[in-house]
């Protein structure tokens, strides 16, 4: 009796194997399909921009962000105007602002170490997010901005960055 409780349990055991292994390649997801999805066109620093990305990017921003350059990426009021204490209100980052006439590789260091790190001297209220934000944390928070533009200053804007050399 011990031998066939034995046997049947090896079998048993062997079908469940069996039935599991083709479960798994039955169920096992195209790789393709597991990648996040990559939205056409649109990348950061070379990376392709991903609907994660992007997602992630957006709850950043709204954190970090935008209680300077606003809820809708729309700036102060008077952006173009410096104030009292000579400096620039924060602009916009939709499409009425100019952000996207920048590099990528300007954009990431100008939120990672301050406008200063590209314009010498220049003082912002903008705080440098070296110290708060992970590089990838940046390229989300860019990546969202991105996706307000219109596919011509998207255009525009990765041909700004094809031509930018350096890296950040």
């Amino acid at each position: 009796m011990r031998r066939g409780l034995a046997i049947g349990l090896g079998f048993g055991l062997l079908g469940a194997a069996a039935i599991a292994a083709v479960a798994q390649g039955l169920l096992k997801e195209d790789p393709e399909a597991a990648a996040p999805a990559e939205i056409a066109g649109l990348s950061i620093l070379g990376e392709p921009v991903t609907a994660d990305m992007v997602e992630q990017g957006g709850a950043i921003y709204a954190e970090s962000c935008a209680a300077c350059h606003g809820a809708q990426l729309e700036g102060q009021p008077d952006w173009r105007r410096r104030t009292e204490d000579g400096r620039m209100p924060a602009p916009p980052h939709d499409e009425s602002g100019h952000t996207w006439h920048h590099a990528d590789r300007d954009l990431f260091t100008i939120t990672k170490r301050g406008v200063g790190a590209i314009v010498p001297g220049y003082e912002s209220d903008m705080p440098a997010f070296e110290d708060l934000l992970s590089d990838a944390e940046i390229k989300a928070v860019l990546a969202y901005i991105k996706t307000s533009w219109s596919e011509r200053a998207r255009e525009f804007q990765a041909r700004v960055s094809a031509g930018a050399e350096g890296t950040p």
